[in-house]
């Protein structure tokens, strides 16, 4: 070996018909900080919610999604940090080196108790998860609020074979016009109308969504944390009292209808499929899919 050769640190060029690797990401940092009382460490960017996940520590969120970025619309995920005038969402702000977060102080317990029973008293929470054991904890009584508290009153819009909107249950969250616009389908086909009491999720000129934009992909019931969006099958055997999810089993496959390779997941009660979803955290998907992957699984139970 020669002097030059030795010496030089060069990389050297990719043979001819090789590609050059693909550059990773820089290692992100940990950062420490205090969490009720006990040290965390979590990468760089993390969330306050990703570091009390971490910790195993419960925090109460409906609006948050883990393939949306967070609206701080819900506000059941108070948490209170030391030098803030204000509880912070835990969904959204930063951890931050050297900060002290208190996810279970009184004033925390108090507010998200305080926003549990404005969102019980007004909208039917009936088939959104964990609700009813996050009312026990906090002791919320939205009965309290009587029989005067505002509610939509509608009956759910059934205007297609595919999905049913039951405006009672929405709580504004806006998961499904962020998952229909900008931030994956955008298809622009909802959006918020309205202000205050009268604020709802609604089509262009409050159509009917055959008449909308709507393609049909079913993105938004996929983030849908309240069931105001909802497979028109799992809708007709709640109405006839026959959904249950602990028999239900899952199995995820590749979907054959293109080359794309998304992935499903097949809710299959009594030997028959009544929804698909996809994996959140797969990387070809993100929990999202098309209309042929979501609602195009009859043939596969086609018995004539």
């Amino acid at each position: 070996m020669t002097t030059a050769q030795s010496t030089d640190n060069t990389a050297p060029a990719p043979a001819a018909g090789r590609h050059s690797p693909v550059p990773l990401a820089p290692p992100r940092r940990l950062l420490e900080f205090i969490l009720d009382d006990e040290p965390a460490r979590v990468p760089e960017g993390a969330t306050i919610l990703d570091a009390c996940r971490a910790a195993g520590k419960d925090i109460p969120t409906l609006c948050q999604g883990d393939t949306l970025t967070p609206k701080n619309a819900c506000r059941v995920c108070m948490v209170e940090v030391e030098g803030s005038r204000t509880l912070v969402p835990a969904c959204s702000r930063r951890a931050e080196a050297g900060m002290t977060v208190h996810t279970d102080t009184e004033r925390a317990r108090h507010s998200r108790k305080i926003v549990l029973e404005l969102l019980a008293s007004s909208v039917d929470l009936s088939t959104t998860p964990r609700v009813a054991e996050w009312l026990k904890e906090y002791e919320a009584k939205p009965d309290r609020f009587g029989p005067e508290a505002a509610r939509l009153n509608e009956q759910p819009k059934i205007d297609n074979d595919l999905y049913v909107r039951d405006y009672d249950k929405c709580i504004l969250c806006y998961k499904c016009v962020d998952a229909c616009g900008e931030q994956w389908q955008n298809s622009f086909a909802i959006s918020v109308a309205g202000r205050g009491f009268d604020a709802r999720i609604s089509v262009e000129h409050d159509a009917p969504l055959t008449d909308s934009a709507c393609v049909y992909c079913g993105n938004c019931i996929e983030v849908c944390p309240t069931g105001a969006l909802s497979f028109k099958s799992e809708f007709d055997m709640r109405a006839a009292g026959t959904w249950d999810e602990s028999r239900q089993a899952e199995t995820t496959t590749v979907c054959a209808y293109c080359g794309v390779g998304c992935n499903l997941t097949l809710h299959v009660q009594d030997n028959e499929i009544v929804k698909v979803t996809s994996p959140h955290d797969n990387p070809v998907t993100h929990g999202n899919l098309c209309i042929k992957g979501r609602f195009g699984y009859q043939h596969v139970q086609n018995r004539d």
